[in-house]
């Protein structure tokens, strides 16, 4: 679990108490060319700890630690090591777990009942700028979103704030407009990168300063606030 100089390799920064789980990740991990742990911490403190290292890649963090709630991290890690995606893995499945943790800054939301194999495909598709989610936690979410259209904005999930007239739409370039419409069309990170005639790793970049830009946490929130702001025509 050594830190990686090969920044080709995802990094990646793991917070989870339940020791089968633990060991389930790590194996798979091991396992897998592309991917590398470099921090394991079993509690809120220790995770907290482990953010004074160098940020890793992707976050995945429990929520009912030993001392206190995995909000607490993904809400520190979100303002210490804002290039972290940060995804949520837990047998938590309620609306306000999900919801603190989307709101604390969590990028995806995975039930712990996934193989090993296909939680490997999430990390690599969170760091490629998806919101990997459960298929459970996605329809609360749809829910969620019907019910709060027909009430102020206020109420949904992380909706930006109402704006005043004098407020500009954020500055995308051309080429992160370009990214953000393929986005919007349902293409993958890899597909875009193709597309684009470009790396995959500079796709991620252009997502990430996407996120930054519209100030969101996952591509879902970027759409709703590009289409909010008049970036987005349809």
């Amino acid at each position: 679990m050594q830190p990686s100089t090969d920044r080709q390799l995802i990094q990646v920064a793991l917070v989870e108490d339940d020791v089968h789980f633990q060991n389930t990740i790590i194996a798979a991990i091991e396992a897998s060319p592309d991917i590398r742990l470099t921090s394991m911490a079993s509690t809120r403190a220790q995770g907290l700890h482990a953010l004074a290292k160098p940020p890793a890649d992707v976050l995945l963090v429990d929520l009912g630690l030993p001392d206190g709630s995995g909000v607490d991290v993904i809400r520190a890690a979100h303002a210490q090591w804002p290039t972290c995606a940060v995804m949520v893995c837990t047998t938590f499945g309620d609306e306000a777990h999900v919801l603190q943790s989307i709101e604390a800054g969590a990028s995806g939301y995975l039930l712990k009942d996934s193989a090993p194999d296909n939680m490997l495909h999430e990390i690599r598709s969170l760091h490629g700028g998806g919101s990997p989610i459960s298929p459970l936690i996605a329809r609360q979410i749809l829910v969620r979103f019907r019910s709060a259209s027909a009430m102020p904005p206020a109420s949904t999930l992380s909706a930006p704030a109402a704006r005043t007239g004098n407020e500009q739409p954020a500055a995308l370039s051309s080429r992160e407009k370009e990214v953000l419409e393929l986005i919007t069309k349902g293409f993958t990170a890899d597909e875009i990168a193709r597309l684009m005639q470009v790396s995959l790793h500079t796709v991620q970049t252009y997502v990430r300063r996407i996120y930054s830009k519209l100030k969101v946490n996952s591509k879902a929130e970027a759409i709703y606030e590009a289409r909010h702001q008049g970036i987005l025509v349809s």
